[in-house]
């Protein structure tokens, strides 16, 4: 998503580097200099219930690297960040953090600080280098570990099916603009099953699909890097589509997980009351929060957007669509932020915060009460079976030559305000079963690349060598406080 500095700064979805935003100071991770953290709150103070899942999420194009060991097929991220390289810093996700060999190193990393549940994605590319007619035999060994490392841990796997990486063999025949992509998603889900099936509790199955349909088909800032309204709503309907597919395709292959999705919800608020900013927001907001959640539980578009998803729906596309859940993943870092913008899709773009928060995470807004929002609205408009938080994190910026910030008091702080707002909202009825911190590893932040660290732990770009924070050993006493048993398949 997009990064926009002291305005609305979503680093963490990649935007930082917006050409409108570029004359804005860097504020790096100035937090805890501008507004002094208080000492780490006791980790057994936010009353969680016995057996709330705490956990950490990942993702395989950030975190895996190895992009062309064992057979692995090309993605359209490799092609973002080679043919030219789009990112920001430069680099690439060639190494990354080099997951791929280091995975049992990583595995004991969660489970050595207490924590019972992980969520990662499985890269397509690695298990079908052509998008599907040919399976790698290599590609899925790597997860059967993975599945069968976690397990002995006694930690709960927690499976995205698809967070970004589709491959270019895909994209190569219109990617998400091609409605076969929808089929081709349930394809890989059957396959992925069948093979991993018994050892996956719970199934996700896509990740933030609001974000790839806008960003990356929309305004161009990701891969596949199109632009235009047209190409945001195909990409848009076709992704939800597709995870309808997917999900009946799940069910079907008799495999005992629950099966959810992951979407990114945040607040959409103008930037100025003024009639255009308002109808700019209310816009965003129908294609962000609705265009996900409404097809996904009621089968329908918001008015707003319906004219420009019409073109691409079928007959039966809505009861596909509207395919039962057992959980709903919720993505959320800050606020949006909308003013009218002639020069973009919808003449909508990121707008400034004018009511900017006291704290700031790499130029991130810090806007706890924005998550208790958000899931009000969402518990009281679609009542989910279950949700919890799968994505919220803050970032740092690139350390200086000094070393890397063990000490990061500020990430901790940014951790536990958001936990008190997500119990608040679980006491006034919202049904929240789980937390997930982004994430275990400083890794690749799309096209941003590595300029922003997430991690509870630092890796060194020399030697990728993992080094533990002080927020790692702080999170893990808070899962111990609650801990019970992992779910078993």
């Amino acid at each position: 998503m997009a990064s926009l500095r002291s305005v609305l700064s979503l680093s963490r979805r990649g935007l930082f580097s917006l050409p409108a935003f570029a004359a804005m100071p860097a504020l790096a991770d100035t937090a805890a200099v501008q507004h002094p953290d208080p000492p780490p709150p006791d980790p057994a103070s936010f009353h969680f219930p016995p057996g709330f899942a705490f956990g950490v999420s990942s993702s395989a194009y950030q975190i895996e690297g190895a992009v062309h060991a064992d057979g692995r097929g090309t993605s359209i991220w490799d092609e973002f960040c080679h043919n030219p390289c789009r990112t920001t810093d430069g680099k690439t996700a060639d190494i990354a953090d080099d997951h791929y060999h280091r995975m049992p190193e990583d595995v004991e990393l969660i489970g050595d600080t207490g924590l019972r549940h992980y969520r990662f994605s499985i890269g397509w590319p690695r298990l079908f280098p052509d998008g599907g007619s040919k399976p790698n035999p290599k590609g899925f060994a790597f997860y059967d570990r993975l599945l069968d490392k976690l397990l002995s841990k006694g930690i709960t796997p927690w499976m995205t099916l698809y967070h970004w990486d589709l491959p270019q063999a895909l994209q190569d025949k219109g990617g998400w603009t091609n409605r076969d992509t929808a089929y081709r998603l349930a394809d890989f889900a059957a396959a992925t099953a069948h093979a991993l099936g018994d050892r996956v509790p719970n199934w996700l199955v896509m990740n933030e699909t609001a974000v790839h349909a806008y960003i990356g088909h929309g305004l161009g800032y990701h891969a596949p890097a199109l632009t235009g309204v047209n190409n945001w709503f195909c990409a848009l309907h076709h992704l939800n589509l597709g995870q309808g597919l997917a999900i009946q395709a799940l069910r079907a292959s008799g495999s005992k997980g629950r099966v959810g999705t992951v979407a990114a919800c945040e607040p959409v608020i103008p930037s100025s009351p003024s009639p255009q900013d308002v109808l700019a927001a209310q816009t965003l907001d129908a294609a962000w929060n609705g265009g996900v959640l409404e097809p996904l539980f009621e089968g329908t578009y918001p008015e707003l957007i319906s004219p420009y998803t019409a073109p691409y729906e079928r007959s039966g596309d809505a009861a596909t669509m509207a395919q039962p859940i057992d959980m709903l993943g919720i993505n959320y870092y800050s606020r949006l932020y909308i003013e009218h913008n002639q020069a973009r899709p919808l003449n909508l773009f990121f707008g400034p915060n004018k009511h900017p928060s006291p704290y700031y995470a790499g130029g991130w807004p810090i806007e706890p009460d924005g998550m208790y929002e958000i899931l009000k609205s969402i518990q009281n408009r679609y009542k989910p079976r279950e949700m919890f938080i799968s994505e919220n994190g803050y970032a740092t910026g690139t350390p200086d030559a000094g070393g890397v910030p063990l000490d990061d008091v500020s990430r901790i702080s940014y951790i536990a305000q958001h936990l008190r707002f997500l119990r608040k909202a679980m006491e006034e009825g919202v049904n929240m079963k789980g937390y997930f911190a982004w994430s275990l590893l400083d890794g690749f932040e799309w096209n941003d690349g590595m300029k922003w660290h997430f991690g509870l732990v630092a890796v060194d770009p020399a030697t990728l060598k993992r080094i533990p924070k002080r927020s790692y050993h702080w999170y893990g006493a808070v899962a111990r406080a609650y801990e019970a048993s992992a779910i078993q398949v």
